[in-house]
């Protein structure tokens, strides 16, 4: 397997889940357009997105801003880790073969 760079898994990834999590959101968005009041699910939103308010142009501006931020956010904190973690196991292996 050929090696990847941090940086650039960290490109790919915030960029898939910015887009993945920018996505889901619109879906949920016009989903609450369509659904029933009783089907709506802007309530698991909120507490989410700071800013975000059902039905107005800053809020959903808010929540489609935060939703994008988020996915760079994980992108930032996983890779690095993921990376630590891996050499730290393979360290490990290495010392006990």
């Amino acid at each position: 397997m050929a090696h990847v760079s941090n940086r650039t898994q960290i490109l790919v990834w915030g960029w898939t889940l910015s887009l993945f999590l920018l996505l889901s959101y619109l879906i949920c968005i016009g989903f609450g357009l369509l659904a029933p009041q009783s089907m709506h699910m802007h309530e698991a939103w909120a507490p989410w997105l700071p800013g975000f308010e059902w039905l107005t142009l800053q809020g959903f501006l808010a929540g489609a801003v935060g939703s994008f931020l988020y996915g760079w956010y994980i992108a930032l904190l996983v890779i690095p880790l993921r990376s630590w973690i891996s050499r730290k196991v393979a360290g490990a292996d290495h010392v006990e073969a």
